[in-house]
């Protein structure tokens, strides 16, 4: 695959992610709105596919992910962090929808957002080049996982309505989230691992970390402008 090519094919995805999708970083819509509203028992079956379902097309996440794992060439690395991850969005996943812990959505997801223009900003050296400093990569990315947890909690919140069984099913959804986050991350580190060992790559990879700047960038600025509008 050439470096235009490639190009190419993130600046499309990150349009798609940001133009072209609901305001909110957790969409849940249409029938699985439905269910979930509709749902009085446990029902893990289901439950457990729509976390999976939710981490496989969650473009926030995975835009994050694949800052987080952009430069980690070791495979206990890519553990670590994407386990420091996982903990922090199930603590506040689980935290959240059985405390009814309530948040603005827009505030949340803005600072989802700005956890990939995060992420991106210091795979370029922003930090050391701009400030001097070197941030403690683990804790930012345990700190981002408790606000990416928490955006999704206040999205199930709205839909819940029956508590008969939410233990058995916000259990199982976890579950399926991270299933599903398993999955993506197959595919995020075969590519990633392909396009290392080509020339394409350390030309390019700025300007990859700063396409990811920029999607963060605009999808925080839409949920601040939601924020102002709609709050």
């Amino acid at each position: 695959m050439s470096r235009t090519l490639i190009s190419c094919l993130l600046a499309v995805g990150l349009a798609a992610a940001v133009l072209d999708v609901p305001v909110h970083a957790h969409p849940m819509e249409g029938a699985n709105a439905g269910f979930v509203q509709s749902v009085d028992g446990p029902a893990p079956g289901p439950f457990l596919y729509l976390g999976a379902k939710h981490m496989v097309t969650g473009y926030d996440h995975l835009l994050f992910l694949v800052g987080v794992i952009f430069f980690l060439r070791r495979l206990r690395d890519v553990i670590l962090y994407v386990s420091l991850f996982t903990l922090g969005h199930s603590l506040t996943l689980l935290y959240g929808v059985l405390a009814d812990v309530n948040v603005n959505a827009y505030v949340i997801d803005a600072i989802i957002g700005l956890s990939v223009v995060y992420k991106g900003f210091e795979n370029v050296g922003g930090f050391r080049r701009v400030f001097g400093i070197a941030p403690d990569t683990r804790i930012a990315v345990l700190v981002f996982g408790l606000f990416h947890g928490l955006g999704l909690a206040t999205k199930l919140q709205e839909f819940m309505v029956s508590d008969n069984g939410l233990v058995a099913n916000i259990l199982s959804f976890n579950v399926g989230v991270e299933m599903g986050q398993i999955l993506a991350l197959f595919g995020v580190v075969a590519v990633l691992g392909y396009w290392r060992h080509r020339p394409s790559f350390s030309r390019w990879s700025f300007a990859t970390n700063t396409a990811l700047m920029v999607g963060g960038f605009l999808f925080a600025g839409v949920q601040m402008v939601g924020f102002v509008l709609f709050s």
